[in-house]
């Protein structure tokens, strides 16, 4: 499916979505990966844009911040029940991903108090952009890696949904 379709798939998918809402599921105990997984990752991340910003927040009711936006995300789209704080997230015993192999699902790390210390993330949904809760401008939102700010901040990624692996705390 090429992208414009598959982004007009998402949209529509969206907008039959916009006035559902569910609480976030119960945490499985082990989760087969697929790329089913990370397609309700990519759709309800997105479906997220616009909720928001609360320091703390995990819900779409009370707002989100970067870690308890991704933390809802995987719970409720792929029944994956992660850390708390982007710091461990980042420490997951997950494949690392080369910035040129990301795909939708990965989770994206920054640097954003200086230095190269883990403080903000985000789930990456292709051509280049990543969903993400920033303090700064009030919603989730989607922003470009390419983006001269998120440029100089990035990091890593990891890689939580693959083909044979699960996300395991260290």
């Amino acid at each position: 499916m090429t992208m414009p379709a598959r982004f007009a798939c998402i949209a529509f998918a969206l907008l039959l979505a916009a006035c559902s809402s569910q609480a976030p599921l119960p945490p499985a105990a082990s989760l087969p990966a697929s790329p089913l997984h990370a397609d309700e990752v990519l759709l309800r991340a997105i479906g997220l844009v616009g909720t928001p910003y609360r320091w703390g927040g995990n819900t779409p009711e009370s707002g989100f911040d970067c870690s308890g936006l991704i933390g809802y995300v995987y719970r409720d789209a792929a029944g994956l029940q992660l850390p708390r704080t982007t710091r461990e997230m980042s420490t997951l015993r997950v494949p690392q991903v080369p910035r040129q192999q990301l795909r939708s699902g990965d989770l994206v790390f920054f640097a954003t108090n200086g230095g190269r210390q883990v403080s903000h993330a985000g789930i990456y949904v292709g051509e280049g952009r990543f969903v993400h809760a920033p303090s700064s401008g009030g919603t989730v939102r989607l922003d470009s890696l390419s983006n001269g700010y998120w440029h100089q901040r990035y990091l890593d990624a990891r890689r939580v949904l693959g083909e044979a692996r699960l996300a395991h705390n260290p």
